[in-house]
């Protein structure tokens, strides 16, 4: 183990965790009207429609399939029964699925961002930067997946990251970094880790931070009752009602 690794994966994540909590904390105390994504909705919406919902489900399950394979240890898998053959079909066709959704939405939304000229006019260096570690990690994920399942399904010896990246990454939050399986870890997954990591960097200071105050609210909220201006005697003696009612 060399000090270059012993500085990315033992000391290296503690850092990421500091700026992503410490910056966060500043944004909202000191940014509180930049929280937003900047919505360039009236702008231009036909794009918007196809390419958010790609981009934020496909996301979705990405993150839901990385909290599966990174914090479920491979013999709780086996424990109930989901062989190795198995599991690596589902991280194939969901992972390439749910990759390739957010891959396209994300590729419309820089298509958008360009030819609109409003929209690209509002565009800033900061967004540019944030795509494009965000298409780097997406993509290096995406080979990640094809690398590793995809040579244990055609008879090969992928690697399994559920004996190193996962190790370690559990480890982390025991404040005991098995640096010595990371860097058991191929190439592939090292730059993969690296770029999230880059991304969890920069998630304070871009327009992702929005991500913390999804509007989940919204759905409980009650509904909002719209009302003529007409001057009939019951409009004007109809005493209001709240939304629930």
């Amino acid at each position: 183990m060399t000090s270059l690794e012993h500085l990315l994966w033992a000391v290296l994540p503690y850092l990421v965790v500091l700026v992503l909590v410490g910056g966060t904390v500043w944004r909202y105390r000191y940014d509180r009207f930049g929280w937003t994504t900047r919505s360039s909705q009236l702008h231009e919406s036909r794009l918007l429609r196809l390419a958010s919902p790609l981009f934020h489900f496909g996301l979705l399950v990405v993150i839901i399939g990385h909290v599966i394979g990174l914090v479920i240890p491979k013999s709780w898998t086996e424990a109930v029964g989901v062989s190795q053959g198995f599991y690596h079909v589902n991280a194939l066709v969901l992972g390439m699925i749910a990759g390739a959704a957010t891959l396209a939405g994300i590729a419309l939304l820089i298509y958008r961002r360009r030819v609109n000229g409003p929209v690209f006019s509002a565009t800033t260096v900061n967004d540019k930067a944030m795509y494009l570690v965000l298409v780097l990690a997406i993509v290096t994920g995406m080979a990640t997946t094809v690398l590793s399942a995809g040579a244990d399904l055609t008879g090969g010896h992928g690697h399994d990251y559920r004996e190193t990246v996962s190790l370690w990454f559990r480890s982390l939050f025991t404040l005991d970094p098995d640096v010595t399986a990371m860097s058991a870890a191929t190439p592939a997954f090292k730059i993969h880790v690296l770029f999230g990591l880059t991304l969890f960097t920069l998630f304070p200071f871009t327009r992702l931070v929005h991500a913390f105050t999804a509007p989940v609210g919204y759905l409980f909220r009650p509904y909002v009752v719209y009302r003529s201006r007409g001057h009939s005697t019951r409009s004007r003696t109809r005493p209001a009602r709240r939304g629930w009612e």
